[in-house]
């Protein structure tokens, strides 16, 4: 039995899109168990639950010796302002778990990328449950949880790999949750923002990446239309920013905010080692 612990560093889930991911885990794998704490359905203003609260609900998954992932339950915004203090308080129990998330969860993987601490991967949600098609979101992370390895995003090319929202990134970027990414591919997505904001965080986010093996670009997708168009888009801009600081561009990756959404481990491509 595959026990899966799932907390909300960010915003809350509803009790209606968990029970609709309990039954299908019940249903298609009944090898795995899923703890879903009970932060995850509280609120505080925008955040599931207060800065301490998060805090503490992050750590009690991480440091949980009978569960062998912590499975973050939904994006948003918020976990920037709980991951240092949280990852402070992890024990050796966290050190073999699997950190499954993406999106504003990429503060917590980034963070946990830089301190060697467990597994972090990127790939889908419990909350994803709610888009298009995404119970196959669902499924795709719940079989790499169970061990099945076929929902990895292709693109490997036996380089360390890490998986990012372009605009979390880019905020990682100068502080004490930022890893190493030399020799590294870099795959980034974005999500409704304008052209020309994924411009400027191309332009901050290249300054910052020397040394990486090359960059791959996921999907931009729901891009709010301007007064006037950008002119180029979003493959023009990454390509620009890479030349201009002779990063290899790769081409595309499949990740992006919806529920296609694949998964890439951290570090050596297939299986989150090689740190």
């Amino acid at each position: 039995m595959t026990r899966i612990a799932v907390c909300a560093p960010s915003t809350p889930i509803t009790r209606e899109d968990a029970e609709a991911v309990v039954a299908l885990a019940a249903a298609e794998f009944p090898d795995t168990e899923l703890v879903i704490h009970d932060q995850c359905f509280e609120v505080d203003g925008h955040f599931a639950g207060s800065d301490a609260r998060r805090i503490e609900a992050l750590v009690e998954c991480a440091n949980d010796p009978s569960v062998e992932a912590v499975w973050f339950a939904r994006g948003g915004y918020g976990a920037c302002r709980v991951a240092e203090a949280a990852l402070a308080r992890f024990s050796h129990g966290a050190q073999d778990k699997t950190f499954l998330g993406y999106s504003d969860a990429g503060y917590l993987l980034g963070g946990l990328y830089r301190a060697r601490i467990g597994k972090p991967v990127h790939g889908p949600m419990l909350a994803d449950i709610r888009r298009a098609g995404g119970a196959d979101a669902v499924r795709r992370a719940l079989a790499f949880l169970s061990g099945d390895a076929s929902g990895v995003e292709p693109s490997g090319d036996g380089h360390p790999r890490v998986a990012f929202n372009l605009m979390t990134l880019a905020m990682l970027c100068g502080t004490r949750l930022m890893p190493g990414l030399a020799k590294h591919v870099v795959l980034v997505e974005e999500v409704s923002e304008y052209l020309y904001a994924v411009d400027r965080l191309f332009f901050h986010l290249t300054a910052h990446l020397g040394g990486i093996a090359g960059l791959r670009l996921g999907r931009v997708s729901d891009v709010p239309e301007n007064d006037r168009p950008f002119g180029i888009e979003a493959e023009e801009i990454a390509r620009h920013w890479c030349e201009h600081h002779s990063i290899p561009f790769l081409g595309s990756a499949d990740i992006g905010h919806d529920a296609a959404n694949r998964i890439v481990p951290f570090g050596l491509a297939g299986n989150a080692e090689g740190q």
